[in-house]
């Protein structure tokens, strides 16, 4: 069989696919830096990060949550943060009494504050269960931030949300790759604001 470059499989295809996609998280670089302040602000009034997420980003959730908890990275602070997917006596206790749907905003209604940070992760964006705890974080005046993908599905169309960041594809694997760039520059604009209380006057963003 013969291998050309224009093959979908092939190597250069592969690349080009994850082009497009990277490129607009970089034109979302202000946006980015945004939600970042705002979160260093949560953090700086004694705000915690609560993450959640279905399936593959349910392990999404934990990598955040670790990475604030306990940083990769010698000599940057700890900051409080835990997975709501990480228990899974709670999860399949909630799921089975309440419903599925209802599997994170139960939990944020008990564990969340106002000055806390709801992160939910969906690879589609449709993912009923993050949506809804996106609505209950805002509803309990958290500051709310969702990564999707695809064209950004309901929880994109969900009004009063703070910060949404659509990793655009619709191969699940490209949104996934998105995602763990798009949190690990979170983590790393979260603790430059941080660390320099100067910055976290709310004009300052970029």
């Amino acid at each position: 069989m013969s291998w050309s470059p224009n093959h979908p499989d092939s190597v250069d295809a592969l690349f080009e696919r994850r082009k497009a996609p990277v490129l607009a998280l970089a034109d979302d670089a202000r946006e980015v830096a945004e939600a970042c302040h705002d979160m260093a602000r949560r953090f700086h009034r004694g705000g915690k990060l609560v993450v959640f997420g279905n399936g593959g980003p349910s392990t999404d959730a934990q990598h955040v949550a670790v990475e604030f908890v306990h940083p990769v990275i010698v000599g940057k602070r700890a900051l409080p943060a835990l997975s709501l997917t990480a228990d899974v006596a709670t999860v399949t206790g909630v799921a089975n009494r309440v419903g599925l749907e209802d599997v994170f905003a139960h939990q944020l209604r008990i564990i969340g504050e106002p000055a806390d940070i709801a992160l939910g992760i969906s690879t589609d964006g449709d993912c009923a269960n993050v949506r809804r705890a996106l609505e209950t974080a805002r509803d309990l005046g958290m500051l709310t931030v969702a990564l999707t993908g695809g064209n950004g599905g309901a929880i994109a169309a969900t009004t009063g949300l703070h910060h949404v960041f659509i990793a655009r594809s619709t191969d699940p694997r490209i949104v996934k790759e998105v995602h763990v760039t798009t949190y690990h520059v979170l983590w790393e604009l979260v603790h430059v604001f941080f660390e320099q209380p100067g910055l976290l006057a709310p004009e300052v963003a970029s």
